[in-house]
C-alpha cells in the first residue's frame, strides 16, 4: 500500500507543481510505474479547480469564475498539457513528414499552428464551462471534476496502445514510454471512470461518447502521422478529450 502512495505522489509531483514529501523516492522505473495514477492526479486537479470556480461564483458571474478556475488548474500543472497542445499543433500542422514533425515538436518556441490552435482550444473550454454553468453551479462543478479525470485516462490509454517514438534520451515522457500492464491500466480506468458517478446518466452517455470518439480519432492521427505517440501527443490528447467532454454533456442536454 506505501509503494502504491508512494507511485500516487510520484505522479502527483511530475503532474503539477503540488510540492511532495522528501521521504519519497523517485526514480525513472518508479515514474513509469506511476503512470496508472495520471487519472487520479486529474481528480485532484479538477478538483482545485472546482473550488475556485464555487468560491469565485459566490461573487462573480460565471465567465469570470470559469476564467479564474482554468488559470488556477494551468497555474497547478504548469501548463503542462497545454504545452504539449501547442506543439503537436506546431508538429502536425507544420511537418510534412514523420521527422520534421518530430523536430519541430521538440522545438521550444511556439508557432503559428501552435498560437492559433492553443487560443482556440482555451477560448472553446471556457465557452463551454460557461453554458454548462448556465444549467448551475453544481452542475460545472461535477463536469469540471470529470472531464479532468475522464481526459486523462484517454491519454494513459495511448500509452497502453500506441507505441512511444521518440529515441532520444533527454525527452521529459521518456521514463513514460513503457506501455501499461492490464492491471495499471485498470487502476487508471477506475481513477478515470470513478468521477462519472458524479454525472446523471445522460451526461455520462454524452461526455463519454465525445471523449471515446476523440480518443480513437488521436489514435489514428498520431499512428499515421508519427507511428505512434510523444509527451506532447497525450498533452494534446488530454486537451481535446477534456473539450469533448463539455461538448458532449452540453449536446446531450441540447438532444433531449
Amino acid at each position: 500500500m506505501r509503494y502504491q502512495l508512494e507511485l500516487f505522489l510520484t505522479a502527483l509531483g511530475f503532474f503539477t507543481r503540488i510540492p511532495i514529501p522528501g521521504w519519497v523516492p523517485f526514480s525513472t522505473d518508479r515514474l513509469n510505474h506511476a503512470a496508472r495514477f495520471f487519472p487520479w492526479v486529474g481528480i485532484v486537479v479538477g478538483v482545485a479547480g472546482a473550488a475556485v470556480f464555487w468560491f469565485a461564483r459566490q461573487w462573480l458571474p460565471a465567465s469570470l469564475s470559469v476564467i479564474l478556475s482554468m488559470a488556477a488548474t494551468i497555474r497547478l500543472t504548469g501548463a503542462f498539457h497545454e504545452d504539449g497542445f501547442a506543439d503537436t499543433c506546431d508538429g502536425l500542422g507544420g511537418g510534412w513528414d514523420k521527422t520534421q514533425a518530430l523536430t519541430i515538436m521538440k522545438d521550444s518556441r511556439i508557432g503559428s499552428y501552435g498560437a492559433a490552435g492553443l487560443v482556440l482550444m482555451l477560448l472553446a473550454k471556457a465557452a463551454a464551462l460557461v453554458e454548462i454553468a448556465a444549467h448551475g453551479t453544481p452542475g460545472a462543478i461535477t463536469a469540471m471534476i470529470a472531464g479532468h479525470a475522464l481526459s486523462r485516462f484517454a491519454s494513459t490509454s495511448l500509452i497502453h496502445t500506441l507505441v512511444y517514438v521518440r529515441e532520444d534520451e533527454t525527452s521529459k515522457s521518456k521514463p513514460l514510454a513503457r506501455q501499461l500492464s492490464d492491471m495499471e491500466l485498470v487502476v487508471a480506468g477506475l481513477g478515470g471512470l470513478a468521477p462519472l458517478l458524479l454525472l446523471g446518466w445522460i451526461e455520462v452517455v454524452g461526455g463519454g461518447v465525445a471523449v471515446l470518439i476523440v480518443t480513437w480519432w488521436a489514435a489514428r492521427l498520431f499512428k499515421r502521422r508519427l507511428g505512434g505517440y510523444t509527451g506532447d501527443c497525450l498533452g494534446a490528447a488530454q486537451q481535446g478529450t477534456e473539450l469533448a467532454c463539455y461538448i458532449g454533456i452540453l449536446v446531450a442536454w441540447n438532444s433531449i
